[in-house]
């Protein structure tokens, strides 16, 4: 176990790896030694995540709603590297759609349907052939979000599709446990990125509240997501399989509760509004 986190020779897939959680999981699987290869939307941060892995890794302007253009990296991925160890299907986006239900267009279903959860099915079809073809087992890592266990108005179509991720994690792993590849997911907590930075949601008269609505006392970062994903994909995790890993701070187990200025808790809001700038 000693070197359980050394992924020389391995080859990983992240997906949405230009940015965020999911340039934060590359980069640390490719300080690890894997061979990385990201598939990321948007040109110019393709290109900066370039420049910050090994030569090793590859970045390739990828859109994985397109399943010609996945089915075509995963050919790449075959032709370039032989072998697939890793899968991590970051791709996932509420795509700033915040209303009530019945003012949902079939459109705002179609295009969250297809970010947050058709796209996790077609790159993880495609991958499964190389992965079993590579034969030493592997990890199929997701990344949900605590909306799949947790109500959140306004978002009940982004919430619905991120907890099908739960089913399809534990329905795959059941499927690939003969095979030996493991299949888990992530679900965090609001995290601070450069793309998504819920302090800065925070008006300036909340700020010193935010330490008290977390229990550990602040939100998440790409790094404490890539430390999961390393982790799950790692021997260390060698019997673990269909479950998911609550990465909140604790937020889920305080299930609304908070602690006051006076260090007592209470499961009432002490702030007026809703204690963000929207």
């Amino acid at each position: 176990m000693k070197n359980a986190l050394d992924f020389t020779g391995k080859v990983v897939l992240v997906t949405g790896g230009g940015g965020g959680i999911g340039r934060g999981i590359a980069e640390a699987f490719d300080r690890c030694g894997a061979q990385v290869v990201v598939a990321e939307i948007d040109p110019v941060r393709a290109d900066a995540t370039r420049s910050a892995l090994g030569k090793t890794s590859r970045v390739a302007v990828t859109d994985v709603r397109d399943s010609a253009a996945v089915d075509a990296l995963l050919h790449e991925v075959a032709s370039s590297y032989g072998r697939l160890d890793v899968l991590v299907n970051n791709v996932g986006d509420f795509l700033g759609i915040v209303k009530p239900l019945e003012e949902y267009a079939d459109a705002d279903f179609d295009a969250l349907f297809a970010v947050n959860l058709r796209q996790v099915f077609q790159v993880t079809r495609s991958s499964l052939p190389l992965m079993k073809q590579t034969g030493s087992g592997g990890s199929v890592i997701s990344v949900s979000s605590i909306e799949a266990f947790r109500g959140i108005p306004m978002n009940v179509v982004y919430s619905a599709f991120k907890a099908g991720i739960t089913g399809f994690t534990k329905s795959l792993a059941l499927e690939l446990g003969p095979s030996g590849i493991r299949v888990n997911a992530i679900a965090p907590e609001t995290t601070e990125s450069e793309q998504v930075k819920p302090s800065a949601w925070i008006p300036e008269q909340y700020q010193e509240h935010i330490a008290r609505w977390l229990p550990l006392g602040r939100f998440g970062t790409p790094a404490d997501a890539a430390g999961c994903a390393l982790f799950l994909a790692s021997e260390l995790a060698g019997w673990i399989t269909g479950t998911t890993i609550h990465l909140d701070g604790g937020a889920l187990a305080a299930g609304g509760w908070y602690r006051t200025p006076q260090g007592g808790w209470t499961n009432v809001p002490v702030i007026n509004g809703n204690g963000m700038r929207f």
